[in-house]
C-alpha cells in the first residue's frame, strides 16, 4: 500500500473513531410459559432483519436454560457464565450466526445463572456499552416467566414482544408477565406476536381476548403485530438447526417472520436515554439530551 493510500486509511479510520455511534434498535422477546416458540421467533427475526442489511446481535437472555445455540448448531468455547466468572470478555463470546448475525450465548443447566440478582442482571446489559463493533439491532430472546432476568431485559429493551399461542395457560401467563411488566415496572407498550395459527384471523381473535383483559384491568397499550403459522418447513428446520428463513426462504413461516421484520423496522429509533438501565445507554445519551443512569457500571 502507498504512503497516500496508507494516510487515507488511517484518516478514514479517525473520522470513524469520532463518529458518534448510532443508537441500537433493542427489541426483547418474551413469553408467560415455555413451549410457545419463543426462540423460534427471536433467531428468525434477527436472521430476517440482518438479511435486509442490518448488523443485527442476538443475545440469548435464557441465562441458565439457554438453547439459542442448540437451535442454531453452533458450538461456542465462551458464554455469559464465563463472563461472569471473570474468565472472558463478553467480546469474547460472540459467535457468528446465519444470515450474518453475531449472537451472544448463554450457558445451560447452570442453575446459578438462572438466579442471578438484579444487580447482577443490571451490570450484564451495563457490559454492552463495552462492545465497540458496529450494531443495529439487538434481539434478546428472554427466559419464560417473571424471573428477575426477564423483568430487567424487557425494561433495559425499547419495545417488548410477547410470544403467545390459543392455548388458555399461555394467555393466562402471558397477562401475568404484562402485568407485571406493567404495574411493578413501568412497561407501558407491548407487541403481541401470536404463534402456531391456523391464519391471520385466528391469530387477530387469539389477540383480541388478550388485549380485552390487559386494557381493562391495566394502564398498558398493546399492539397486534401479526401471527406465526403453523408450517411443516419451520418444524424441519429446527431439526436441521436452520434458520426457517434462511433455509426454506418461499414457505408460509418465513413470508411471516419478514413482515415481522419490516414491522419491527416501522418502529423507529430511540430519541435519548430514558433515565433507568436500557442496553447501549452510551449510544442513546450520544443521541439526545437525557440524562444516562447511575450505579450500575462494575456491578459484573
Amino acid at each position: 500500500m502507498s504512503k497516500t493510500a496508507t494516510a487515507m486509511s488511517d484518516q478514514a479510520a479517525g473520522l470513524r473513531r469520532l463518529k458518534p455511534a448510532l443508537p441500537v434498535r433493542v427489541i426483547a422477546v418474551t413469553s408467560g410459559k415455555g413451549g410457545v416458540g419463543k426462540t423460534s421467533v427471536s433467531v428468525n427475526l434477527s436472521v430476517a432483519m440482518a438479511l435486509t442489511g442490518r448488523q443485527v446481535m442476538l443475545l440469548d437472555g435464557d441465562l441458565g436454560l439457554a438453547n439459542v445455540d442448540v437451535m442454531l448448531g453452533l458450538q461456542p468455547s465462551y458464554n455469559l457464565a464465563h463472563v461472569l466468572d471473570g474468565k472472558c470478555t463478553l467480546e469474547d463470546t460472540l459467535m457468528p450466526g446465519p444470515g450474518g448475525i453475531m449472537v451472544v450465548p448463554a450457558s445451560s443447566g447452570k442453575r446459578h445463572m438462572a438466579e442471578l440478582s438484579p444487580l447482577q442482571n443490571a451490570g450484564l446489559v451495563q457490559a454492552f456499552s463495552e462492545l465497540s463493533r458496529p450494531i443495529d439491532v439487538l434481539i434478546v430472546d428472554t427466559a419464560a416467566g417473571i424471573a428477575d432476568s426477564v423483568i430487567t431485559f424487557s425494561q433495559a429493551s425499547q419495545e417488548v414482544i410477547v410470544v403467545v399461542t390459543g392455548d388458555p395457560t399461555s394467555l393466562t401467563d402471558a397477562y401475568a408477565l404484562i402485568k407485571v411488566l406493567n404495574r411493578d415496572n413501568g412497561v407501558e407498550r407491548v407487541q403481541v406476536l401470536v404463534n402456531m395459527v391456523r391464519d391471520t384471523a385466528e391469530a387477530q381473535s387469539i389477540y383480541e381476548n388478550l388485549r380485552r383483559v390487559a386494557e381493562r384491568f391495566l394502564d398498558v397499550t398493546l399492539s397486534f403485530i401479526g401471527g406465526v403459522p403453523h408450517d411443516e418447513w419451520l418444524k424441519r428446520s429446527v431439526r436441521r438447526q436452520r434458520a426457517v428463513v434462511e433455509a426454506y426462504p418461499n414457505c408460509a413461516s418465513s413470508e411471516a417472520f419478514r413482515q415481522l421484520a419490516r414491522k419491527a423496522e416501522s418502529w423507529g429509533l430511540p430519541k435519548g436515554a430514558r433515565g433507568n438501565l436500557e442496553f447501549f445507554v452510551e449510544r442513546l445519551v450520544s443521541s439526545g439530551s437525557h440524562t444516562p443512569p447511575v450505579g450500575l457500571v462494575g456491578a459484573l
